[in-house]
């Protein structure tokens, strides 16, 4: 495997990383409004 092949595998996999962690952020933000729409919701109801 060249030094070339390598960095491009690393950039690839750095790349990936990046996205998961977005991913990841995304996902824990989106539970957090629902949590608090549902919360809102509960205590607003009649």
């Amino acid at each position: 495997m060249t030094s070339d092949e390598e960095r491009r595998h690393l950039d690839l996999e750095k790349r990936r990383e990046r996205y998961v962690w977005y991913y990841l952020a995304y996902f824990l933000f989106g539970i957090h409004i629902v949590a608090f729409v549902m919360i809102y919701a509960v205590r607003h109801a009649k």
